[in-house]
């Protein structure tokens, strides 16, 4: 049964609530995510607008960014070294429209900002022993041409000084359950044939450079989601790309955006993923959604669940705050 073995680390969010951690609270986090098969964890931004994972002079320049207390890029490679986890680097966000092609804006100028960030934080934390490789935090869902030219860009120059490591994508599947720039739910799925097509072509032009693709499993109907991840799984194997799935711990059925997902749906989507032959999952995210020391205790069960269901011995009791 596939399992999951890579984590987004979500420190620098627009749409989920913080829970105020410290290392602490990290360590105690990073030794979860180790009882559970975690292998991977993945910085899904290092910087979103003016806010910081870590003190970066290129941002604070450039962009007026906040210096943040704490240097979390430093503190995950630390942790990820002391737990024997891989650790990705995320690029920067600037939070702009550029990548929409009726917006005017420089994208070569905005390309050029995150190419000096990542030059930045490869010269600051490129040493580290847990520094595995890069993730493009760019999310598309069908073609998109400033999107993919960012995308070569920072791959090519990643590859060109890093180039055993190994670089991810984590895009969307068009879907019901997508939202548009608006934050509206956009109620319709592409036609399959159609993101076949152009998945197709997405793949020949980015397949030199990223290494991996986890299409994000969330924003389809359940029903849909086996010939969709049949595709990807196809389409990653004739590009000669590693193909993932990100499955959501998130549940986006809910009203609420966004809480735990049910044991029985993350189930079903990863059954479905084994079954076309897909060997690895990460998820969005384990520290609010899966973890025992998440602020919402349903996450606090879901570890049990999937531990109980992989036969793990963890169990969310062993980390609870009075086991310091």
């Amino acid at each position: 049964m596939l399992r999951v073995t890579g984590t987004f680390l979500d420190e620098i969010s627009h749409d989920i609530p913080h829970q105020n951690w410290g290392e602490k609270e990290w360590d105690k986090d990073f030794r979860a995510m180790k009882a559970m098969g975690i292998q991977k964890v993945f910085l899904i931004r290092c910087g979103h607008k003016r806010f910081c994972t870590y003190p970066s002079a290129v941002l604070e320049k450039e962009k007026g960014a906040y210096r943040p207390p704490v240097d979390l890029v430093d503190m995950f490679l630390r942790l990820a070294e002391k737990h024997g986890l891989d650790f990705y680097f995320g690029t920067y966000d600037s939070g702009n429209a550029w990548y929409r092609p009726e917006v005017r804006y420089d994208v070569e100028k905005e390309v050029d900002l995150m190419r000096r960030v990542v030059d930045e934080a490869w010269a600051r934390y490129g040493k580290s022993k847990a520094f595995k490789g890069w993730y493009l935090s760019q999310e598309i869902a069908r073609r998109n041409e400033r999107a993919q030219a960012c995308y070569k860009v920072l791959g090519e120059h990643c590859k060109a000084f890093s180039p055993d490591l190994k670089i991810f994508i984590s895009p969307g599947m068009l879907g019901p359950k997508d939202y548009n720039e608006d934050m509206q739910k956009r109620g319709k799925t592409i036609p399959l044939r159609e993101h076949e097509e152009e998945w197709n072509q997405i793949m020949d032009y980015v397949h030199s450079f990223v290494d991996v693709i986890a299409f994000q499993d969330g924003h389809l109907n359940y029903e849909d989601l086996p010939d969709f991840l049949a595709v990807n799984k196809k389409l990653c194997d004739r590009h000669g790309i590693e193909c993932w799935t990100n499955c959501e711990s998130f549940d986006r059925d809910m009203p609420i955006d966004f809480l735990p997902i049910k044991w029985e749906k993350m189930l079903l989507k990863m059954t479905y993923a084994a079954q076309v032959g897909i060997k690895d999952a990460l998820t969005f995210e384990f520290s609010h959604f899966m973890s025992p020391n998440s602020v919402y205790l349903a996450a606090h069960h879901l570890f049990d669940r999937y531990c109980e269901y992989h036969g793990l011995p963890a169990r969310s009791s062993d980390f609870a705050p009075w086991k310091d």
